[in-house]
């Protein structure tokens, strides 16, 4: 049998899946960034024309797969496989959006690494025959997020200097086994680490143990190093978790300081927006890579990227608990290669 693995944690794909297309969507604040221009789809309503803010995620992630598929050229049913999940409980966010269009779904829980997982599944899923086109997607919303794990906005709680701000965002990317790319070459599946951090309102520190794991163990089975990428996104680990991971690698004598960026840096202008640490949540990886980064690679900004998003893996019980927060984070290598038919 034709193995796949090339170390403990990381697969490489034979015929690597190709991006056929990617869409995004924010809101209001998210069109107040520096990304605002490589955004789909901005609103102003932070409700996205529903009742409640639950039903607005919904519709949120609804639209971004419509709109990847537009774009791509395609109707649903030439999709064999969905893989999505959102931050609520149950993925409500991902199952009422996707109830109508008539596809396979295979829901995932990666909390702010979700999209990350899911497009390593995805990716399996094409290499290893099993589909060819999948969709991986989704979605958060500051809202729903603060209302289910902190406190409800109208309560006007105090926000913590280490907190950081969920992103109201939803990415899409279709993956597809032809087409120009970029494609998905590697993936590392992320291990569950725990450093015992109990602080709900400091998600990057509680994360970067996890997301320094998973790219140590894709540096060390692929036999690279920082700078045989163009570029390596984590996914919304901030400010104070940017810099964990930077002081990690350093104490392994690894210089990350020339090609390393987080999404929760990038999506937002720290210093006119009020974010505090940056940004999180699965809507903020999923909207950078789902514009910025699909999009510098297929005008040639870069051609060889890591992205790994990272996800705390806690719930409102486990917190009341006093639970510490497991972390965890999937890993992507992107690159652009020609073009197969």
């Amino acid at each position: 049998m034709e193995t796949k693995r090339i170390g403990a944690q990381t697969l490489r794909f034979s015929r690597p899946p190709r991006v056929e297309s990617f869409a995004n969507i924010g809101a209001k604040l998210e069109g107040q960034g520096p990304l605002a221009d490589y955004f789909d789809e901005l609103s102003e309503d932070s409700f996205f024309g529903e009742k409640t803010w639950e039903k607005g995620e919904a519709r949120m992630q609804k639209r971004v797969l419509s709109r990847a598929l537009e774009k791509a050229t395609r109707r649903p049913e030439e999709l064999d496989l969905i893989f999505a999940g959102d931050l609520l409980n149950q993925c409500i966010g991902t199952s009422f959006a996707l109830r109508e269009f008539g596809v396979p779904l295979c829901g995932v829980y990666g909390a702010c690494s979700t999209m990350g997982e899911s497009l390593a599944l995805a990716a399996m899923s094409i290499d290893g025959g099993f589909a060819r086109r999948a969709a991986a997607m989704t979605s958060s919303h500051f809202c729903t997020a603060e209302r289910q794990y902190r406190m409800p906005v109208p309560y006007g709680s105090q926000r913590t200097p280490t907190a950081q701000w969920t992103a109201t965002a939803a990415g899409c990317c279709i993956l597809s086994n032809e087409g120009r790319g970029p494609a998905v070459t590697h993936a590392a599946i992320g291990r569950i680490v725990d450093r015992g951090i109990t602080d709900a309102n400091n998600m990057g520190a509680a994360m970067a143990p996890a997301a320094y794991d998973t790219l140590r163990a894709l540096f060390s089975d692929t036999r690279t190093s920082p700078a045989d990428y163009d570029l390596i996104v984590t996914g919304d680990l901030g400010r104070l978790g940017h810099e964990v991971v930077t002081d990690l690698f350093a104490r392994d004598g690894v210089d990350m300081t020339k090609n390393y960026k987080d999404c929760g840096l990038l999506l937002y202008d720290l210093e006119r927006q009020d974010m505090h640490m940056g940004g999180s949540g699965c809507g903020c990886s999923a909207a950078v890579l789902n514009g910025y980064l699909l999009r510098g690679m297929r005008e040639g900004k870069w051609n060889r990227i890591v992205f790994a998003p990272t996800g705390a893996l806690l719930s409102p019980t486990s917190t009341m608990q006093g639970e510490s927060i497991p972390g965890v984070c999937h890993a992507v290598i992107l690159e652009s290669i020609g073009e197969e038919s």
